[in-house]
């Protein structure tokens, strides 16, 4: 999947860090605190924002963010869960990090950046895309990092073979057409085929066998 959290030594945004050490009132506001248990869905550990800290945030859909576990520094995009909440995967470097694990309550602080990371693009995607034209190689450059993370995340949000390479396809196609992201695709839902079932995250302990 598209999942990528960056552990940072040093913590906080990069805007933030930007800025110096001293911390503008408006940053203050903008940083959403909360306490939240890790979960295990299927073989991934996560943490689902509470309903207070979701709201808080710009979008239904995935939302770049930065921040500390348990004071730990990290960067990532936060999943929808379907139900107009958000959650993150925690991986192992992350977890071991930030000394914790699924079942324990961790201390979270997020900002929203503007910083996107880059998505890491399938295999099967990373070869359409180099053996295409290079105005379509063009146009994956020039796009930014979050309509890269749509593309990658319509790609990734289907098991089946078939439809997962007609969408490889399909998005060759429509960028060879100018388009810049993802058509008709509903961003609020959550679409990692592994966690959800009818576009919802699965409930903790749940998972695809």
């Amino acid at each position: 999947m598209t999942y990528l959290v960056t552990v940072s030594p040093s913590g906080g945004c990069p805007e933030r860090r930007r800025r110096g050490t001293a911390v503008s009132q408006r940053t203050k506001e903008a940083a959403i605190r909360f306490d939240a248990i890790l979960s295990a869905i299927g073989t991934s550990i996560v943490v689902q924002l509470p309903e207070t800290a979701s709201r808080r945030l710009p979008s239904r859909g995935q939302v770049a963010v930065c921040g500390t576990i348990n004071g730990v520094g990290f960067q990532t995009v936060l999943e929808p869960d379907g139900n107009s909440g958000h959650w993150m995967r925690v991986d192992d470097t992350l977890q071991h990090a930030a000394g914790t694990g699924a079942g324990d309550t961790a201390a979270l602080d997020i900002e929203v950046t503007r910083d996107w990371p880059e998505p890491s693009v399938p295999p099967d995607l990373a070869a359409a895309l180099a053996g295409a034209p290079q105005k379509i190689q063009n146009l994956w450059n020039e796009i930014t990092p979050m309509a890269r993370w749509e593309w990658v995340r319509w790609v990734n949000a289907t098991k089946n073979p078939g439809t997962r390479a007609r969408r490889v396809e399909v998005s060759i196609s429509k960028m060879q057409g100018g388009k810049r992201r993802p058509c008709c695709f509903n961003l609020s839902a959550c679409t990692d085929p592994d966690l959800s079932k009818n576009g919802r995250l699965l409930e903790p302990g749940g998972g695809r066998p």
